[in-house]
């Protein structure tokens, strides 16, 4: 049967083995890799990649790293001062921590007992007790943490760093999402790991870690002599076509992410194959724990450390609900409600695993350049929504280590109650500012023309938090 398409758009949308053949003549005949995008570092990089460890529905920052004395002092009385407006209006009497504080490493630095086996690598972390968010609803705050606004359309932050660096290993996508059937995707949607108006190569991969096979289809669809000979029919098509049409950048992307497809085949399975793995890594990550949601975040946690090893630039980690007292399966730290039992269980979840990591890229030397970011979307009032707390975008706390951050460090600070940022105040634009600038990019540079205008990751703010950078 002979197929006549009008043009190269038809055919391509026709038959899924003809991008697949396209991406075979360019990998055998390219003379550059399958990411056409030229680095743009700035400056000399101190970190290569990025794990970013994106807790969604809010970490309470003081039941974890901004312990305040005061909450149990004034336990049960109503919040002093002024008060503003809640996520959903439920504004109750200070609620104390159900977790105890002390000073952990050589740091000294104070923290809950929330999370006791990271606390033992304070020294490797920065943390920042003064971060701000311009929304305290999950939808528009996720947006905001992974692009800079908060709405759809814009990349994320993981696009512009495959934008920025484009790709060192050919075989694997730049940009690498991690999850599990427990883990559910962000309020948002998989546009927030969107490339947006960036090249389609640049969003990022979801990989379902769940089972043997991280990404459906992956098995190549038709053998090489096949491939060869629609390869020659792809020819054909394309000497026609290119008489009469410019190419467009939508088949351009298709292509290029039907090259890096063609590639996976041969590195996703070996990529997800834990089984060579020593059964003390198995065990240091808690792949191997009777909790099923520690043992799929510490394969997360396994499977980023691999990714880094194999040059992939930007790499972000999901957490799972764990159910009772939790928050949902999209923002599994929103506890409105029975925050001892919620948060308790979520930390559980990723304390171990974390550490584990931090740990094994440090053994290994990859945690030099290798940069750990910590955060939600925002974090919670020091004040009672029932036996929980609302959100609260006007103070919170996240955390750096590695990838040329100096350890045992502190920046910032909320008032005495935990509430609002008093000092060095900062912003998510700061937080891409700095991970850019750690990455050898100028966030101030790293623009892309649309709509008239040049955009960016930090729109037109971020300051560098340059007291934390070695």
């Amino acid at each position: 049967m002979c197929i006549e398409p009008r043009n190269r758009r038809e055919f391509l949308k026709w038959t899924s083995a003809g991008i697949s053949a396209y991406a075979l003549s360019s990998i055998i005949n390219a003379t550059e890799g399958a990411m056409p995008i030229a680095s743009t570092q700035h400056h000399p990089a101190k970190a290569r990649s990025v794990i970013f460890l994106y807790m969604s529905g809010g970490v309470s920052q003081v039941d974890s790293f901004d312990p305040k004395p005061l909450l149990k002092k004034f336990h049960g009385q109503p919040m002093p001062g002024t008060v503003e407006r809640t996520q959903f209006d439920a504004v109750g009497n200070i609620l104390s921590s159900p977790w105890k504080s002390r000073p952990y490493g050589d740091s000294g630095i104070e923290m809950t007992e929330l999370f006791p086996k990271l606390a033992d690598h304070v020294d490797d972390l920065a943390i920042v007790r003064s971060v701000t968010a311009n929304f305290s609803e999950h939808a528009q705050g996720n947006f905001f943490i992974h692009t800079g606004f908060p709405f759809l359309g814009h990349p994320s932050a993981g696009a512009w760093v495959a934008y920025g660096l484009g790709t060192s290993n050919p075989q694997l996508p730049p940009y690498v999402v991690l999850r599990t059937d427990k883990a559910g995707i962000p309020h948002g949607g998989v546009s927030l790991f969107g490339n947006g108006f960036l090249p389609a190569v640049c969003g990022g991969s979801v990989f379902n870690l769940t089972g043997d096979r991280a990404v459906p289809n992956i098995s190549p669809a038709l053998a090489k002599a096949e491939q060869k000979r629609a390869l020659n029919l792809i020819r054909s098509l394309d000497s026609g076509f290119a008489s009469r049409v410019i190419a467009e950048q939508a088949i351009q992307d298709s292509i290029r992410n039907a090259e890096t497809a063609f590639e996976m085949q041969q590195s996703v399975p070996d990529l997800v194959d834990i089984t060579g793995e020593t059964k003390e890594t198995h065990d240091l990550y808690g792949v191997t724990s009777a909790n099923p949601h520690v043992a799929q975040f510490g394969k997360q946690c396994l499977m980023a450390r691999r990714l880094v090893e194999r040059d992939v630039r930007f790499v972000e980690l999901l957490c799972s609900s764990v159910g009772i007292g939790a928050g949902g399966v999209a923002n599994p730290w929103d506890q409105h409600g029975d925050i001892l039992q919620g948060h308790g269980q979520m930390a559980e979840q990723v304390d171990a695993p974390i550490a584990a990591l931090l740990a094994d890229l440090k053994q290994r030397g990859l945690l030099e350049s290798t940069l750990v970011v910590f955060a939600g979307e925002f974090g919670r009032t020091p004040f009672a929504q029932g036996t929980g707390r609302d959100h609260n975008p006007y103070g919170f706390s996240v955390w750096l280590a590695g990838g040329g951050v100096q350890g045992g460090r502190v920046r910032g600070a909320t008032d005495d109650f935990g509430y609002h940022a008093v000092e060095d105040v900062s912003t998510i634009y700061d937080l891409w500012a700095t991970v850019l600038h750690l990455l050898g990019i100028d966030h101030e540079r790293l623009v892309h023309r649309y709509g008239g205008r040049d955009m960016r990751l930090t729109d037109v703010h971020g300051n560098v938090w340059k007291n934390l950078i070695s």
